[in-house]
């Protein structure tokens, strides 16, 4: 039998685009025992689907190339395709569905018109005329066309494989080296004051190059990660980053009250303690430092550093 259509991957864009596939025979091939593991992991098992503000600039990549997907497919179209579910906006503009990750696959399988094939693990792809031969371990599958979507290498215990790579490179389509993306960063001496503060998280803006992400931070034994610092390091090869631990207090209420910084500042006391540690300097009111212990103190609005790498 010789598809119209066979897609390598039952993930979110295997499934997504199965379900689009009108009047063609098609089939998608999964290597897992079911479909959608990281549809179901997404979101802590609630689903983020979409943002309401998805631009080229989010991602790495050709620019224009994105913006063209972006026109075909906006997030309206998106949660319209969900329609019978209900999405809640929440925190930066995410959509996460009310009633879970499952209720979200359960549409993508409901909605299906391929034919899905379990515990197929592709193990190479070639075109033989107009026909492409898609071998598994144990059979071949044939079709006119050939969608690989079988995702990154991210997450193994989700059924990550570099199968797209491997096609890719079979067929004379240079790829780039791969780097990890969103991963926490590891830190230089001068920031090992971070890893005393293991479990401690509070909100931040940082900023790299023209990026700038705001969400929570979370210091580990390791240095920092959490949303903020995940995102700044798809943009982070080498050199410095800034952070501004205090991204909704004003400088001026630093001047007024005679109250410990501990007690003034927004943070978590903890921190305020191992930043001042860090300094060799001791909790007191503001107008109690020294003009050169305030610009170290100021720093927490725009903390620069360079990470020494990414976890």
């Amino acid at each position: 039998m010789i598809y119209d259509v066979i897609i390598v991957g039952a993930g979110a864009s295997g499934l997504f685009l199965g379900a689009n596939l009108k009047s063609k025979k098609v089939a998608i091939l999964e290597k897992n025992s079911i479909a959608g593991k990281k549809i179901l992991a997404s979101g802590g098992g609630r689903c983020n689907i979409t943002n309401r503000f998805v631009s080229a600039k989010n991602y790495l990549g050709e620019q224009k190339f994105i913006e063209q997907i972006l026109k075909v497919l906006t997030p309206d179209q998106v949660l319209k395709f969900f329609s019978e579910l209900k999405f809640s906006e929440e925190k930066q503009n995410q959509f996460f569905c009310d009633s879970g990750a499952k209720s979200v696959l359960s549409v993508l399988l409901k909605r299906q018109n391929a034919d899905i094939f379990y515990n197929k693990e592709v193990l190479g792809a070639k075109k033989i005329d107009e026909i492409f031969e898609i071998l598994t371990k144990d059979e071949k599958f044939r079709a006119r066309n050939l969608v690989i979507a079988s995702g990154g290498l991210s997450y193994k215990a989700l059924g990550a494989s570099d199968i797209g790579y491997k096609i890719a490179n079979d067929s004379g389509i240079e790829t780039s080296a791969l780097a990890p993306a969103l991963v926490g960063f590891s830190v230089q001496k001068d920031e090992f004051w971070f890893k005393e503060l293991s479990g401690v998280s509070l909100n931040a803006d940082v900023e790299i190059n023209s990026h700038k992400f705001s969400g929570d931070l979370l210091f580990t034994h390791r240095g920092i990660s959490g949303p903020a610092i995940l995102n700044t390091s798809l943009f982070w090869q080498k050199g410095r980053i800034c952070i501004n631990f205090l991204p909704k207090f004003n400088e001026k209420n630093l001047i007024n009250g005679k109250k410990q910084l501990s007690s003034v500042l927004p943070l978590p006391k903890r921190f305020v303690l191992e930043f001042l540690k860090n300094f060799g300097l001791k909790d007191r009111a503001f107008y109690e430092f020294s003009d050169k212990e305030r610009q170290i103190i100021k720093r927490l609005f725009a903390y620069e550093f360079a990470p020494a790498g990414t976890f």
